[in-house]
């Protein structure tokens, strides 16, 4: 089986290769704007035409679109989540291939969901920013092809290659400063959200059994199980044998809640936010969030920092029903979250 794998040098697809290529069935090429892929091309900017004629010349009988942008604003987004999809939706109209497409999407295209409740894939999408719409749009292009075609929306990915960029990345990467510089006491905000994590690893093999499969439409791939971030970081904790305190900035103004280890005297310059906001350097004065992140405010007389929402525009929660990932593609999750994270503090660990 020939495959062609588009954005194979991404967070997910890096995995996808691994595992096609664990399949000696699969006669893999890689297309994507790296110098290492097989073949050079930008779906972006890059026409149908062109892309067509490559795929007459590969056949392949199988193609998997893994490219895509997570960061930038709406017209970035746009070009790299949307137009790209339009193109390759387009190309293989044109082809006399007739190949499969396994299209990966994302969690984000249903936006936010009741607390408590499993998102199944005929659930009405609502989108609350820009990434979920250009997803969204990309997702309705393909169901709308006429090809033979399905779509994987993943949940939240997490294991190793997590990007430091993203909520479990900053946690990782949080803990690894607070332990190298000896600082027994962690402050976090934006814990509330919870999410539904599933491995990369396991989302290589549901792409794997898509591209082997005859499913059609939206298909989740998920654990099937809310979990939320604060008791992410206490596991993070766990394995990362930090044995510092870890202090909570959610909640009403003035209250801090010890979730790890017990609080000590707090030393000036020795408040850490992992999740985004401003810190303080015990005296009251601002300081740049050591992460990176911008807009956020402290109050001086307060520890608790405003609020803002988990970056993915998906609100308080969300959690996957996979029943249909089960029945139709034999697929479940079999790697625990914890060793997700083990893999997410290995990689932070060795960072310099």
């Amino acid at each position: 089986m020939r495959v062609l794998l588009i954005g194979a040098n991404g967070y997910i697809g890096r995995f996808v290769a691994d595992r096609l290529l664990a399949d000696p069935a699969v006669q893999l090429t890689a297309l994507g704007r790296g110098d290492d892929a097989d073949v050079r091309f930008d779906l972006a900017t890059g026409s149908p035409g062109a892309l067509t004629r490559f795929l007459d010349a590969v056949h392949p009988g199988v193609v998997v679109n893994c490219a895509g942008a997570t960061r930038g604003g709406a017209r970035e987004l746009t070009r790299h989540n949307t137009v790209a999809v339009a193109t390759v939706c387009e190309a293989l109209r044109r082809s006399g291939c007739g190949a499969r497409l396994v299209q990966v999407g994302c969690s984000a295209e249903y936006g936010p969901s009741q607390p408590g409740s499993s998102t199944a894939e005929d659930a009405v999408p609502r989108p609350g920013g820009p990434y979920g719409v250009s997803k969204l749009a990309a997702t309705e292009l393909v169901l709308g092809s006429g090809l033979d075609a399905v779509v994987l929306r993943v949940f939240s990915p997490a294991g190793p290659g997590t990007p430091a960029g993203s909520p479990l990345g900053r946690l990782a990467e949080a803990m690894r400063r607070a332990m190298q510089s000896g600082d027994g006491e962690l402050r976090l905000g934006g814990l509330g959200a919870q999410r539904d994590f599933v491995d990369v690893r396991d989302v290589a093999r549901a792409v794997h059994a898509a591209s082997l499969s005859a499913a059609q439409g939206v298909i989740n791939i998920g654990s099937g199980r809310a979990v939320r971030l604060r008791d992410a970081a206490a596991t993070l904790a766990r394995v990362a044998g930090y044995g510092g305190a870890l202090h909570e900035l959610d909640g009403p103004p003035g209250v801090l809640r010890p979730t790890i280890g017990h609080p000590r005297t707090e030393s000036v310059g020795h408040r850490i936010d992992a999740l985004g906001h401003h810190r303080t350097d015990g005296l009251g004065h601002h300081r740049p969030d050591p992460l990176g992140n911008r807009g956020e405010r402290t109050d001086p007389e307060h520890a608790s920092p405003v609020t803002h929402p988990y970056p993915d525009g998906c609100g308080s929660w969300q959690q996957a029903d996979v029943r249909t990932a089960r029945d139709r593609l034999g697929w479940r999750p079999r790697i625990a979250l914890e060793e997700s994270l083990a893999d997410i503090w290995m990689e932070a660990a060795c960072r310099i």
